[in-house]
This record gives structure tokens, C-alpha cells and sequence, in this order.
């Protein structure tokens, strides 16, 4: 394959040819697949194709051109693509060529350390090449930011040449311009009945644990809530697609749905540790509820950039609990949606959200890619 990729590298590259990956090959999600919406509908005369692996070939909608990565087919479109697009890399080790302009989009606001700054955590990085890592920020001719604070982290941990897009996140669009009619669509394609109070239970992974393992009893929540509350569980995709839960009943496992950004429309507050989806949730301006049981761990494992458990406004998203006792009470005894709550929400959006006002896609693609004037 080395052989004919060489070949493929002395063909001249399609000015028509985009390809886009998301996730590690896991489908069609996150910023690439809002920009390969919008760029759809601007550039049309642009080709899109995804990279997905083949355990994940299942996920790709009908209709969506792909090449399986690795194969024949990838190593071509790899080699003539004139424009690539991903929030994490493409695999393989690809040669980029003159003329090709890589996006890189990311996959969240960090929390965490990310890139260089995770040098003094050795041993939770699972063996990853820091030269590696510059080397791959090289490749990138832009960096798409969130917000001022990414922008900031992203200059320091990825140094390189590219430019940085201060546009806000596509993914988010959505969130931004969604309909009371496309979320009732939504709960109703969930299965959640007409009044229920939702709440998206969304923990991250963590570096120095193995698996999922909840710090949360759900079926324990949902009893001491009663009736017309439900928990949708969505568990860390590096840990596959189900949580482990029980079917039925209002707890509805959610790890295996396609977008995140639709259970965040269909719920009415967030639960998280340190999830980067808060960030995105806050667009909403719903509730945010912190449930970090091991924070200190957490943040001693792998470093943070915000003081979520601080109370001070622009670090902490809302409510704030630190047992499965204590965030019953939170839920129980309305303090989620007190002022106080209020307060640290409207600080956390304006430190977070700036720039997600529905049109972010628009402005990536109208930057990148080669828009027809009108």
C-alpha cells in the first residue's frame, strides 16, 4: 500500500475534493460534520468524503460518501484531497501535501490540560509522543477556537504557524437556533412523555481509571426524585456505546445516539464532572449541575484550567454537589435553578459562549473553502 500511496502522491490534487473525520473514525459528529452540512449548501460543487473505520462503518448515514481508513480508496483520497478537516487526526500518518489546507477543529473547550501542557503527567498520557503531537499541529493550517479562553490554550499547547479561527464552535449552531418544535421532536423520539422534567447525565472519561464506572446509582436518583423526572445517561465514547443501564423505566441509556447536540436540546439541565460538554450546554442557558466526586483526584491526575468547585463566577457553571446525597438535595430542594445558580450560569455563558450565535459553520466555510461570490 506504501507503494501506490507514493504514486497517489504525484497525482494532482482535486480542487473539488474534501475529506472529513471526527472522533477517530467514529462517523459523522462534532464541528467536521456541521461544516460538511454547511459546505453542502455553499460549496456545493465541493465533494465530501468521511473517514470511517470499519467497526464504525455502520454509523454512516445513507447517502454519505466514505472511505474505510486504511484501505485502497482512503490512501487516494488522502493524497488528493485539497481539503481536510478533523477535530482530532487523520490515521496512518498521512504525507500533506503543497496546495492542501488542513482544519483543524477540535472537540471542545478544555478543561483539562491538553498538548504540551500535559508534560508533567507522564503517567496518564498513555505513552503519547509529544514530538508526535507538534509535528501533527504542524500539518494544521487552521485551528478553530470556542472561545477566548481556548484561543489562549490552543496558542500555548499547539504552537505552530496556523491561524486561528475565533468563530465559535458549528456543532453549536444548532443549539443557538433550535425550535421548541425540534426539541418536543426530539423527546418524542427519546420516548419521554409530555411534562417530564429531563435531566442528561453526561460523565467524562477518567485517565487514571479503567472503563465506566458511574460514581452516580441512577435507578437510586430517578426513585428519590419521583414521578415525572427522567435521567438520560450518555456514557464517555471511549468506553463504546451503552452505559450499562438497566432498559426502561425513566432511566434511558443514550451513549449509542448519533448527536450529542440533540440530547442536549432535549434536556432540561445538564449533570457532569468535567466534561467539556458543559461548555457547549451553557449556549443553551440551562441549567448546569456539577457532580465531582473525585475532584481532587481528577484534578491531580491530569491538571485543570478552571476551578470548577470554586464558586466563583466565570469558573462555576451552577449548582454544585459532590455526593449522590447532595446532588439529590440540589435537585430536591430547587437549588439548580435558584438566582444564585442563575448567576453563575449568565458568567460562565459570557466567559464561555461569546461567539455562538448560530452562524459559526457559515463563517468557517465562507474562511476555508472557496465560496462563489453572489
Amino acid at each position: 500500500m506504501a507503494g501506490v500511496y507514493r504514486v497517489d502522491l504525484r497525482r494532482p490534487l482535486d480542487p473539488c475534493l474534501a475529506v472529513y473525520g471526527a472522533y477517530w473514525n467514529r462517523g459523522v459528529a462534532c464541528n467536521p460534520a456541521a461544516v460538511y452540512a454547511k459546505a453542502r449548501e455553499l460549496v456545493p460543487h465541493i465533494r465530501g468524503v468521511w473517514v470511517v473505520s470499519s467497526r464504525h462503518r455502520d454509523r454512516m448515514p445513507p447517502g454519505v460518501p466514505y472511505v474505510i481508513e486504511g484501505s485502497r480508496a482512503y490512501w487516494r483520497t488522502m493524497a488528493t484531497a485539497t481539503y481536510l478537516v478533523n477535530n482530532s487526526s487523520f490515521p496512518g500518518g498521512f504525507t500533506k501535501r503543497p496546495g492542501q489546507i488542513y482544519l483543524q477543529t477540535h472537540h471542545g473547550t478544555p478543561l483539562k490540560t491538553m498538548g504540551l501542557d500535559q508534560l508533567p503527567y507522564p503517567a496518564l498520557t498513555n505513552g503519547v509522543s509529544f514530538e508526535r503531537i507538534v509535528a501533527h499541529t504542524d500539518q494544521w493550517d487552521f485551528s478553530l477556537s470556542a472561545n477566548p479562553h481556548s484561543t489562549e490554550t490552543w496558542d500555548r499547547v499547539y504552537p505552530s504557524s496556523y491561524e486561528q479561527l475565533t468563530y465559535g464552535y458549528p456543532r453549536n449552531d444548532v443549539l443557538c437556533t433550535a425550535t421548541p418544535e425540534l426539541t418536543g421532536r426530539i423527546r418524542a423520539e427519546l420516548g419521554i412523555a409530555p411534562g417530564s422534567t429531563v435531566l442528561l447525565y453526561a460523565p467524562t472519561h477518567r485517565d487514571y481509571r479503567k472503563g465506566f464506572v458511574p460514581r452516580l446509582d441512577p435507578e437510586r436518583l430517578t426513585r428519590a426524585l419521583g414521578p415525572g423526572w427522567v435521567l438520560l445517561v450518555r456514557a464517555h465514547y471511549f468506553y463504546g456505546r451503552s452505559a450499562g443501564t438497566v432498559p426502561g423505566g425513566r432511566v434511558v441509556d443514550v451513549t449509542g445516539h448519533p448527536c450529542v447536540e440533540e440530547l442536549c436540546l432535549a434536556a432540561d439541565a445538564l449533570i457532569t464532572d468535567y466534561s467539556s460538554l458543559m461548555f457547549d450546554y451553557a449556549c443553551l442557558d440551562r441549567p448546569v449541575i456539577t457532580y465531582a466526586p473525585d475532584w481532587d483526584a481528577y484534578r491531580a491526575a491530569r491538571g485543570t484550567y478552571v476551578d470548577l468547585l470554586s464558586g466563583r463566577p466565570g469558573d462555576t457553571p451552577g449548582a454544585v454537589a459532590t455526593t449522590e446525597d447532595e446532588l439529590c438535595e440540589v435537585l430536591r430542594s430547587g437549588a439548580w435553578t435558584s438566582p444564585e445558580a442563575d448567576a453563575l450560569r449568565a458568567a460562565f455563558r459570557s466567559r464561555f459562549c461569546p461567539w455562538d450565535d448560530g452562524h459559526a459553520a457559515e463563517r468557517v466555510v465562507r474562511r476555508v473553502f472557496p465560496v462563489p461570490s453572489n
